[in-house]
């Protein structure tokens, strides 16, 4: 039998961060960034129950090379970060630089695996955002929100690429009940996430206060915005926002550099071994993915691990 890979199965009859201190012209930033970088740690710990990430460390190798550069000057740093294409100006500070080395060095080696995931998930999430008129570097949101991990649950139960809480993702016409979980589709959830985006871009018009709104919800920047006397500049409203989104930007600071120019840290990806090419398969009555499993000729693991919205 030719085997095939399996990705979307419908079934008609079963389914109906911080404190600181800091200025956008001043480099000085005071902080106790724990909770930030272990959220980060967190998320790329959680890569490892992917099996298709296990079925390559097992067959591959996955120790960090010697030759890796943990760590530049803060010229090089501030340099580089000028000329990433972006549409918000990304400052640079020390609490960023702690940021880019939980990638470069204190979770090199989840971050590898990270890596060999974004030949997987970019091009799909720059698709989406474009067919949206959605500036596609966003797509560095989906790495501090998950690692781009669709499996990820956060402390507050977040789940899925985009991190949607149960109420916004049924807002964006996600289902979620006991036997499916859209915000685990990556492709449905980045629609809903694109969406959510060009919503908040339309109160905002400001991509800045739109990716921390997207952190944080629109009532908290909204309450952030009243407190500072109705000033809209994320970095004017920044003491009133909270505390987790005030450590957003500089991880998504992070996250755009560390993607941009980890070959110049001389680090290279894991190879993840996701299948590039699937099919899909309807399904007219109850069945489960043992029996499909079996017919196909599949790895139960492999159908769930391709199927992640399906619990």
């Amino acid at each position: 039998m030719m085997k095939m890979n399996l990705k979307t199965i419908l079934f008609p009859l079963i389914f109906s961060l911080v404190p600181v201190s800091v200025s956008a012209e001043n480099d000085t930033i005071i902080i106790r960034n724990d909770d930030s970088t272990q959220r980060i740690e967190r998320d790329l710990d959680s890569l490892l129950n992917n099996w298709f990430i296990q079925m390559s460390l097992t067959a591959g190798d996955y120790r960090p090379s010697d030759s890796v550069i943990h760590e530049f000057s803060d010229t090089v740093y501030k340099d580089r970060i000028s000329r990433i294409n972006s549409v918000i100006t990304l400052p640079y500070n020390n609490i960023i630089r702690n940021h880019i080395h939980v990638y470069t060095d204190r979770k090199l080696d989840r971050f590898r695996v990270m890596l060999g995931l974004q030949d997987y998930y970019f091009p799909m999430i720059e698709d989406i955002f474009d067919s949206y008129g959605l500036p596609v570097e966003l797509k560095y949101m989906a790495v501090i929100e998950s690692a781009l991990n669709p499996n990820a649950v956060s402390r507050v139960g977040a789940t899925g690429l985009w991190q949607f809480m149960y109420s916004t993702g049924r807002m964006y016409g996600l289902k979620i009940n006991s036997v499916v979980d859209e915000r685990r589709d990556p492709v449905r959830a980045t629609h809903a996430a694109a969406r959510y985006l060009k919503d908040l871009h339309g109160i905002y018009k400001d991509w800045i206060l739109v990716i921390a709104a997207y952190n944080c919800g629109p009532g908290n920047v909204n309450k952030a915005i009243r407190r500072s006397g109705n000033r809209k500049d994320y970095w004017e409203i920044y003491y009133r926002l909270p505390r987790e989104t005030r450590g957003y930007i500089p991880q998504y600071v992070a996250a755009a550099y560390t993607m941009n120019y980890y070959r110049d840290h001389n680090i290279t990806p894991v190879k993840v071994d996701l299948p590039l090419a699937v099919d899909t398969v309807t399904v007219s009555y109850d069945m489960h993915l043992e029996q499909i499993s079996a017919v196909l000729n599949l790895p139960i693991e492999e159908l769930r691990a391709l199927n992640p919205q399906y619990r």
